[in-house]
């Protein structure tokens, strides 16, 4: 009879979740963008002086990253040309090719979405206009960089909604700008909306449908960035960005993964993840994201909190950020020590039972760090 009850329980919470509670509202299904790059068609009908060209759906990103260390740079340039969509969005080719072939793609779209990202100087790491849009930028130098962060973000991010004025903290861009302003010059910070995210907080957010595609594409993105000879990075994931996160979290190549307003990870705890990531979690106490219930049940929901000690995350802390939207705010302890980790000087200490992060390394703790 208890058994039953905790299971009528965990109905009603998970129904709770796609109705929505406190901050949820309703939103549109989505069909995810999965496969290879628009264009891949007549790509796979072309060569390069009889060599055939890596099959866009099938090749790893090594592979890939092997094929263009093969070509003289004229062939190189010729594939920009002829295939722009491919190059750009195609993991494991150079990061100044993909540049160049998106830089021209977006010139040549006539979708009033992507005059921003087309403006001179943007470093467009992938662009994808299928859906309602999937891109990636890059802030500072990556090839020179010596410290990489890739932020993932949350519901209601595509190309129309990546870069904007309103709630800049809560768009992939500005998170980005953010965290490189509070770096320095040898780290890069990349933007990826390279998923299809949910639409407001409906079925689509409480379940994690698109988040197992989305964990797919994420999982190839680092990949790519491997074969590209980058550094490996530390993965910044926000709200259902962390759903994406924690199911490709034994897929990615990289030393710490931080999640921050995150609904679950589809996991129970660190080692349900299957990472030897460093594990990070912050939620601030503003975060309408606590009111929802950590439950999952017959596909819906999310898990556990990773923000709780019981999950075994370092905690990152966020007196300072407010709301949902505001841990990457200037200012705030969050965003100081999301610096810290991203740059590799994050020291870490017991606090209240739970693993927390210190000022960075050779800096004295001030009011934001937990001492």
């Amino acid at each position: 009879m208890r058994r039953y009850a905790r299971t009528l329980v965990a109905v009603a919470l998970a129904t709770t979740v796609a109705a929505g509670t406190a901050g949820w509202a309703s939103g549109s299904t989505q069909r995810a963008v999965s496969g290879p790059p628009p264009g891949s068609a007549s790509w796979r009908a072309d060569e390069v002086r009889g060599r055939e060209l890596p099959d866009p759906a099938s090749a790893t990103p090594a592979q890939v990253a092997s094929f263009f260390a093969g070509l003289s740079p004229s062939q190189q340039n010729e594939l920009v040309r002829r295939h722009p969509s491919v190059v750009g969005n195609l993991d494991g080719v150079p990061l100044e090719l993909r540049y160049r072939a998106n830089s021209a793609a977006l010139k040549a779209s006539t979708d009033p979405r992507y005059r921003s990202l087309a403006r001179p100087g943007r470093r467009i790491l992938a662009f994808d206009p299928r859906g309602r849009g999937l891109v990636a930028e890059v802030f500072g130098d990556l090839r020179a960089a010596r410290h990489v962060a890739v932020v993932v973000p949350g519901a209601d991010i595509d190309a129309g909604s990546f870069d904007r004025d309103s709630d800049p903290y809560g768009t992939p861009a500005g998170m980005s700008r953010s965290l490189r302003d509070a770096t320095g010059p040898e780290t890069a910070v990349i933007a990826w909306a390279g998923y299809t995210t949910p639409v407001g907080v409906g079925w689509d957010a409480a379940t994690g449908e698109l988040a197992e595609v989305g964990a797919d594409r994420l999982a190839r993105f680092t990949d790519g960035l491997a074969a590209d000879g980058l550094v490996v990075p530390a993965v910044f994931c926000h709200s259902y960005g962390s759903v994406v996160c924690g199911l490709a979290a034994h897929r990615l190549h990289v030393d710490d993964l931080v999640v921050l307003g995150s609904p679950g990870m589809r996991a129970g705890s660190v080692p349900a993840l299957r990472t030897t990531a460093r594990v990070w979690a912050a939620k601030d106490p503003t975060d309408w994201i606590g009111d929802v219930p950590n439950v999952e049940f017959a596909g819906m929901g999310h898990g556990a909190d990773p923000a709780d000690p019981d999950f075994g995350a370092r905690r990152v802390p966020a007196r300072r950020a407010v709301g949902h939207t505001g841990y990457f705010a200037p200012g705030t302890d969050s965003l100081r020590a999301f610096a810290a980790i991203a740059e590799g000087t994050a020291g870490t200490v017991l606090v209240d039972g739970a693993t927390g992060i210190t000022a960075p390394t050779g800096q004295s703790a001030g009011a934001g760090a937990v001492r």
